[in-house]
C-alpha cells in the first residue's frame, strides 16, 4: 500500500510538471506558443510584412543573424556571424547577453530546458 501512494505521488508530481497548454492542445508547439505569447510576443511579431520592436521571428530558425530586412540590428548583432540553429537558439534563449554581448535586447531567460524545447519546436512551426 505505501509503495502505491509513493508511486501515485510520483505520477503526479511528473504531470505537475507538464505546461497546461501542453496537456490541453496535446502538442509541444502549443506549449512553445504558450512561452511564445507570455515571453516573446510584446517584442517580436509574426506577421512576416512587419517588424516590432524587435525582429519578426517567421522563419528564424536557420536564418543568419541580422538578415531580416527592415530591421536596425545592432552592431554587436550585425558582426556576431552567427546563424541561428537549435544549439543558437537556445543559447540565445538561455542568455543573450553571453551569446552577443552588447546585443540590445532584453529579456528574461528561459532555463528550463523542456521549455525551451517547447519554444524551439513552435518556433519551428513558423515559416
Amino acid at each position: 500500500m505505501k509503495m502505491k501512494v509513493l508511486w501515485s505521488l510520483a505520477l503526479c508530481s511528473a504531470l505537475a510538471t507538464i505546461p497546461f497548454a501542453q496537456a490541453e492542445e496535446g502538442g509541444m508547439e502549443a506549449a512553445g506558443r504558450q512561452l511564445f505569447t507570455h515571453h516573446c510576443a510584446a517584442c517580436h511579431s509574426l506577421d512576416t510584412s512587419q517588424n516590432a520592436f524587435g525582429p519578426s521571428l517567421v522563419g528564424v530558425v536557420d536564418r543568419k543573424a541580422a538578415t531580416l530586412p527592415r530591421f536596425a540590428y545592432s552592431k554587436a548583432m550585425e558582426a556576431s556571424g552567427i546563424t541561428w540553429t537549435e544549439d543558437n537558439l537556445r543559447k540565445w534563449i538561455t542568455d543573450n547577453e553571453a551569446l552577443v554581448p552588447g546585443t540590445r535586447m532584453r529579456h528574461v531567460a528561459i532555463t528550463d530546458q523542456a521549455e525551451q524545447d517547447y519554444l524551439i519546436s513552435f518556433l519551428r512551426t513558423l515559416k
